[in-house]
């Protein structure tokens, strides 16, 4: 394994262990990400993101494989298992990441997953059904990141 892969490993890892501040350490002050949920986030809000979500999860399973990684980019899929705090319905999303590296550390991670199958998971019938509207998806990531912004304020990040 290289080094690159072994950081991927060590993310994960420290997820799996619900260790927010491993995770963080392992992002470049600079560190950009992307998902459906949050959108786009940069710096502080990307490590506030996990401890945030680590926190609020009662029953978070992580499992990680495929990573792969050279001296530059790197990739790995993951999947999360969680109950959804809003509606309780059990979640099981898989996810793609991708990774950028500088410095030794993770400069832009991007997670791709299907915001419908998600949210017909989070929220039943009615995310089935609508979770192809661009309205529902923008409604989730406009709640995602206000309750990021609480959480950063409420902890004074």
């Amino acid at each position: 394994m290289n080094a690159n892969e072994e950081l991927i490993q060590k993310f994960y890892t420290a997820f799996q262990n619900k260790d927010g501040q491993t995770m963080v350490s392992l992002y470049h002050p600079e560190v950009q990400f992307e998902d459906p949920a949050f959108g786009k986030l940069n710096g502080k809000e990307v490590g506030a993101m996990w401890l945030m979500l680590l926190e609020k999860s009662q029953n978070l399973t992580i499992r990680f494989s495929n990573i792969k990684a050279n001296d530059t980019e790197g990739s790995a899929n993951w999947e999360a298992d969680y109950s959804f705090s809003k509606t309780g319905r059990l979640v099981q999303n898989k996810i793609h990441a991708r990774f950028t590296f500088k410095d030794g550390k993770i400069i832009q991670h991007k997670d791709h997953f299907s915001m419908w199958k998600w949210l017909g998971m989070a929220m039943g019938p009615i995310g089935y059904a609508l979770g192809w509207w661009p309205a529902l998806a923008n409604k989730v990531k406009k709640e995602a990141v206000t309750g990021l912004q609480l959480y950063m304020k409420r902890k004074r990040m």
